[in-house]
């Protein structure tokens, strides 16, 4: 379950308790549940992709139209609140029928995320 940090404005304020996350390569704060993962099928800016459902510890870019893999599409960068780090970036709109699955989803970057399982060793 998250737990929210009333004092926290302008950095990171979601933080998951021993669940499985991927969370930013450069400052280590929480972007995303593993639950939420979609597909590891994508493609981004600077290598492979991880479609997911939602994202935590980020804010939005404006939103531009940019021509993708897949046609152009309306989207809008996403910024690791935790260090101010591009993450990826999150689809606002699909111009082709075919692609409007992606509507309101996150495209995080793999090489910009770090997966913790949260696992615990015993002694």
């Amino acid at each position: 379950m998250a737990s929210v940090d009333s004092n926290a404005q302008s950095r990171v304020v979601h933080m998951y308790d021993g669940r499985p996350t991927f969370s930013c390569a450069n400052c280590s704060a929480v972007i995303a549940l593993q639950d939420e993962l979609i597909s590891k099928s994508f493609s981004g800016r600077d290598g492979r992709g991880y479609l997911m459902h939602s994202s935590v510890n980020v804010r939005m870019g404006n939103k531009e139209d940019r021509p993708l893999l897949t046609g152009v599409h309306t989207v809008a960068d996403v910024f690791c609140l935790g260090c101010g780090d591009r993450v990826g970036w999150f689809y606002h709109k699909a111009s082709d029928h075919s692609q409007k699955y992606k509507e309101g989803k996150y495209l995080l970057e793999r090489e910009r995320l770090v997966k913790d399982n949260a696992w615990k060793l015993d002694g």
